[in-house]
């Protein structure tokens, strides 16, 4: 199984700002904009909050809310009207599905989502940032894919489900292709009990990527296992040893500030499986 660390969500350069973390501990990982999408901020409803007004408040944009909004990966049956037979999915093209296509990511394989996330707090009714939290790197949903398809291949007919999914909505794109989730997840061929596909209820420590008291939010602690015993074997895009320490019980990394897919073969580290079922 190959694991894919892939980077989704608002950070300073998609939407302006983290995506909030609440004083439960609960999350929301803001859909990055698109004004290809026929899906507004405003549509999208998360844990009784419009996502509209919480964009809003966030971006300090009285109208952010009326902007369209990337819904992908789209992993909340209840974020948005469904169809009949919606499943989570992920959409990819660009240099990035060329990347997942050259790692030859397919079926069986498992997306570990993360983003960039800061603490909010509520004042009257509005949310704001915690002046003094410092905004980091945090696991926030998985997608173990059960299904690819190329969507300049599909006919009219096929997935009625998905033609919300802002992936349907752009020019003609040889590249361009949906992973649609498995049903349940599989690890090393033994149910988890888990679906496919799905979000963390809350953002604890175990999911953080950043180091504690890192300067830089690209500064990784991750467990020992995911150290490379070569470029060989190392995370793709992080094949340059230097950017590996070892820290004790765990190894720390030097993240790469572009690219948005991060590809590990797991039978070259069985250690990472282990964490998985953990955190998971």
């Amino acid at each position: 199984m190959k694991l894919i660390l892939s980077r989704k969500g608002f950070d300073s350069s998609a939407g302006g700002c983290p995506s909030p973390v609440f004083p439960d501990r609960s999350f929301y990982t803001l859909p990055i904009p698109d004004s290809r999408s026929r899906i507004t901020y405003h549509d999208i409803h998360h844990d009784g909050l419009n996502v509209g007004k919480l964009v809003a408040n966030l971006t300090g944009n009285r109208r952010g809310g009326a902007r369209k909004a990337h819904l992908d990966p789209d992993l909340i049956a209840d974020a948005y009207p469904r169809e009949t037979g919606w499943r989570p999915c992920l959409g990819q093209t660009g240099a990035a599905q060329g990347h997942l296509r050259k790692q030859q990511v397919g079926v069986g394989d498992l997306f570990l989502f993360f983003g960039l996330f800061r603490d909010v707090e509520k004042q009257g009714r509005r949310w704001q940032f915690v002046k003094q939290a410092r905004p980091f790197h945090g696991l926030w949903g998985w997608l173990q894919i059960g299904e690819v398809y190329r969507i300049d291949e599909l006919s009219d007919s096929d997935l009625r489900w998905a033609r919300y999914h802002p992936h349907f909505h752009g020019q003609p794109d040889g590249g361009n292709t949906l992973y649609v989730a498995s049903d349940a997840l599989q690890l090393e061929g033994r149910s988890t009990g888990l679906p496919g596909a799905g979000v963390f209820g809350r953002l604890e420590e175990r999911q953080r990527l950043t180091a504690p008291d890192a300067a830089s939010t690209t500064q990784w602690r991750l467990p020992g296992c995911f150290y490379p015993d070569s470029a060989d074997t190392a995370m793709s895009f992080h094949g340059n040893l230097a950017r590996w320490s070892r820290d004790g019980e765990y190894c720390t990394l030097k993240s790469a500030s572009r690219g948005q897919e991060f590809v590990l073969d797991t039978s070259g580290c069985p250690g990472v499986v282990s964490w998985l079922r953990e955190i998971l």
